[in-house]
């Protein structure tokens, strides 16, 4: 069950890329080597999303905030959407600032690629990063035709809306195994399908489709993730089969000899109403403090 955490505080960090808005629940100054404070980050989600994961955390300061193109942050450049690194060039400068590293940190989705981003250049921030589904297509073997499929995504909410834009995209994080060249070729999927409307508000500023052009089709380091001085595990759904999400994790995992971790759910296992989607949340929860914890006292978690 969910603990009983404190209230979150919430400040500004301003940079010269961006003002970050973040919230600490807890004494930071209680964080020890053991328990480190817990940095939780989502891209495009913003910290809302956390709000039930971090009430299973009261054993240790846990801080969120909202990337630098959602919610209550703001980028010095509205016109330019923010690749991986500079996602995690922000973290660092929030780890520094707080003055509490190393930190263990829990990446989702767009999230778990700027950890993987913020682990392959700043190791010395970390003790741990669990990396929970990190849609990194440049890591897979159709990664040429998972990035023509994002580009589809984009152009179609660019050209149709956010009705047809999304109903891309839902289509491209479902879709089952490699994807094929011709993923989209034909007409435009029909927003009915998901119980949306078909119609074009005009706008044309959500930055879950700026992101289909710097997220999905990005490619880790690999050789960075497999030396890093940190802990890196990959995380992936036990319900999310061959989906873009979980073959990524473990082709990273493949690829740089670091722990596989498959954790309850699917992609929103944590996940407790905040946005609509309920997982496990108990159950991951429990799941990552297994994960975490294993670091002080280590042996596998496979």
């Amino acid at each position: 069950m969910t603990e009983t955490a404190p209230a979150p505080t919430t400040h500004t960090l301003r940079t010269s890329e961006a003002e970050l808005v973040y919230d600490v629940r807890g004494d930071l100054g209680t964080a020890t080597a053991d328990r480190p404070a817990l940095l939780a980050v989502g891209t495009p989600m913003d910290a809302r999303g956390f709000a039930t994961l971090a009430g299973h955390f009261a054993d240790r300061p846990v801080i969120t905030y909202d990337p630098r193109n959602v919610g209550r942050s703001r980028r010095q450049d509205p016109d330019r959407t923010p690749a991986p690194e500079d996602h995690a060039a922000d973290l660092h400068a929030l780890i520094t600032e707080l003055g509490v590293g190393p930190v263990d940190v829990f990446g989702s989705s767009g999230g778990a690629v700027n950890a993987l981003a913020l682990a392959a250049a700043h190791p010395e921030d970390l003790r741990t990063v669990v990396a929970h589904e990190p849609p990194a297509g440049g890591a897979l073997p159709d990664a040429d035709a998972v990035r023509a499929a994002c580009r589809a995504v984009h152009a179609r909410y660019q050209r149709a809306g956010s009705g047809v834009g999304m109903a891309s995209f839902i289509l491209l994080v479902s879709h089952q195994g490699p994807f094929p060249t011709d993923w989209a070729d034909g007409p435009d999927p029909d927003p009915a399908m998901f119980g949306m409307p078909a119609g074009d508000d005009g706008r044309r500023d959500d930055p879950l489709m700026a992101n289909m052009l710097t997220i999905p089709v990005w490619a880790p380091d690999v050789d960075r993730l497999r030396t890093a001085g940190c802990r890196v595990v990959l995380g992936v759904g036990a319900e999310s089969g061959e989906t873009l999400a979980a073959r990524a994790p473990r082709a990273i995992a493949e690829q740089t000899g670091r722990d596989l971790v498959v954790f309850p759910g699917d992609h929103t296992g944590f996940a407790g109403g905040e946005f609509g989607q309920v997982g496990e949340p108990d159950a991951f929860a429990a799941r990552l403090h297994e994960v975490l914890d294993r670091w002080a006292h280590p042996r596998s978690v496979r």
